[in-house]
């Protein structure tokens, strides 16, 4: 089994349980049934079985945690996994830092649909980097924008409605580049792609993202209302036609944003995955990220836990010190009203960066089991 792994999957294996040292046991690390004895802590029971998803109706999967606790790599190993048995799969970054490409080590950014080096059906996107065009950020600038892309002109005349679109409302941008995103999967049906995998933001950007669809009925029933109120006044007869196509335009985005909301929040079709670390901190941050979900209407059912220490029959000071602070963590979690009832994976701490689709391979298979 050895023989079959590269430098970079063997390194991966031995840093997974730093007491195995000799060859002939890291050839047995690598066995699958071995890694999971050597390396699964008895702190937390793991529920959350890659079978369980893979025979499940859901299409899409929103990867989501705070900043710092791994939801790229989480993401990405759960994309190469279901690619692994034969899922046509494309994962998509929403997330301003551009960490997706960096994970596979190819350039996936600018919206580009990317095929991953290495497999027949996994694919990769970066739709992180709505570029707004002139004008100052605002949402004044980017409907105008949005209508010049529709050939609608823009709405450079109307500075009271500008005035009105002064204030950009968050998410917007990616709430509009996720929903031509996924009208585009949509249209192609699941012979293209039978599972997407969202890298969501950090927790506060993708809140954002789910309350943006209040948000925007209301701001753009207000747009709506001062076109139309414009294309009354006779000093705007001339241009009716041109006014009523831009109130067109904007019910259009209205429609766009509201089902991106409906299907982020349909659990036939749509999973969300929660990545926290074993930290008192994350831990409470997760429990805040899971309760919000569940306000704006989101289902999440699974909560990875990464940067697990593995067993070891004897510790440093402050390995021993880190094993109590986890432990503390995992009992918070058996505890917390909003996590509890979350089906569990565990990711090993490794003490190498997982970076390319050999060190992915590797996680994929020790974390989606």
């Amino acid at each position: 089994m050895a023989a079959l792994l590269n430098p970079t999957s063997r390194r991966l294996a031995t840093a997974a349980c730093r007491r195995i040292s000799t060859p002939a046991a890291v050839d047995a690390l690598v066995s699958h049934r071995n890694f999971q004895e050597r390396c699964s802590s008895s702190l937390v029971d793991v529920s959350g079985r890659f079978s369980e998803m893979f025979d499940a109706t859901q299409r899409y999967y929103v990867v989501g945690g705070k900043g710092g606790v791994g939801r790229t790599s989480m993401a990405a190993a759960l994309a190469v996994k279901f690619a692994n048995h034969g899922e046509p799969t494309l994962i998509v970054s929403t997330n301003p830092i551009r960490s997706l490409g960096d994970s596979f080590e190819q350039d996936v950014s600018d919206s580009k649909v990317v095929r991953i080096d290495g497999f027949d059906s996994l694919f990769a996107t970066e739709i992180g980097h709505v570029k707004l065009e002139g004008g100052r950020p605002g949402v004044g600038s980017f409907i105008n924008n949005l209508m010049g892309s529709m050939g609608l002109g823009t709405l450079a005349d109307l500075s009271m409605l500008d005035d009105i679109l002064s204030r950009f409302p968050p998410g917007l941008e990616e709430a509009y580049a996720l929903s031509e995103l996924i009208k585009s999967i949509e249209l192609q049906g699941t012979d293209k792609f039978r599972r997407i995998v969202l890298d969501a933001p950090s927790t506060g950007h993708t809140l954002k993202l789910l309350s943006a669809n209040n948000w925007i009925e209301k701001f753009l029933g207000i747009a709506v209302k001062g076109v139309n109120a414009a294309s009354s006044m006779p000093i705007f007869k001339s241009s009716l036609e041109k006014w009523q196509e831009i109130s067109s335009g904007l019910e259009k985005l209205r429609q766009q944003i509201a089902g991106v909301h409906e299907l982020l929040v349909d659990p036939r079709s749509t999973e969300f995955i929660i990545v926290t670390i074993p930290t008192m901190m994350a831990v409470s941050e997760s429990s805040r990220f899971h309760s919000s979900l569940k306000k704006y209407g989101a289902h999440a059912r699974r909560l990875v836990i990464n940067q697990v220490l593995p067993p070891s029959a004897s510790d440093c000071r402050f390995c021993a010190s880190k094993r109590r602070e986890q432990a503390r963590a995992f009992s918070a979690i058996r505890e917390d009203r909003e996590l509890s009832g979350l089906k569990l994976i565990q990711a090993p701490l490794l003490d190498v960066e997982v970076k390319g689709v050999p060190a992915l391979r590797f996680l994929s298979d020790s974390v989606w089991k």
